[in-house]
């Protein structure tokens, strides 16, 4: 009688919180690369979060799945490396959904900055540079899980 008070005593020790705190891990940052041109700002690519993206996996993982986040709604974090291939400096301009603007651009430089953004489609121009034409950038409402990914939060 006392193995079965003690066995029935850590079946019910050994049960846990059902909730597990690697189950919905946040989606990884997604890198845009925008190029400014005197005439043109290129924007690749040029929609987002449309769906699974073989190309943010560690190449492990590409073969299986990307679990989606349940709540689509959250913003996707956008990272913009931009190249300034102009004689100017100049700041980027993304306009849509969420309006953000970048710090300066120097001539003939590398840039980042990150923002984020809520589905939508948005306009990436240049302030500074009345010249070049803007840009298009689709966001999608698919959020990957980072859960897959080893070394991310």
């Amino acid at each position: 009688m006392v193995a079965g008070l003690v066995g029935a005593a850590l079946l019910v020790a050994g049960c846990g919180e059902s909730r597990h705190a690697n189950e919905q891990r946040p989606s990884p940052s997604t890198r845009i690369s925008v190029t400014v041109h005197p005439k043109e700002v290129i924007v690749q690519p040029p929609a987002v979060a449309q769906g699974p993206e073989r190309n943010k996996q560690i190449p492990q993982n590409q073969n299986h799945p990307q679990p989606p986040i349940r709540n689509s709604k959250v913003p996707l974090n956008v990272v913009f490396v931009t190249a300034n291939q102009t004689e100017k400096d100049f700041h980027l301009r993304v306009r849509g959904a969420r309006n953000t603007e970048s710090g300066v651009i120097y001539a003939h430089s590398p840039g980042s900055f990150s923002a984020s953004l809520p589905t939508g489609s948005y306009t990436i121009s240049v302030v500074g540079l009345p010249g070049a034409r803007p840009a298009h950038l689709t966001v999608g409402s698919f959020r990957a899980s980072s859960q897959n990914e080893v070394l991310l939060p």
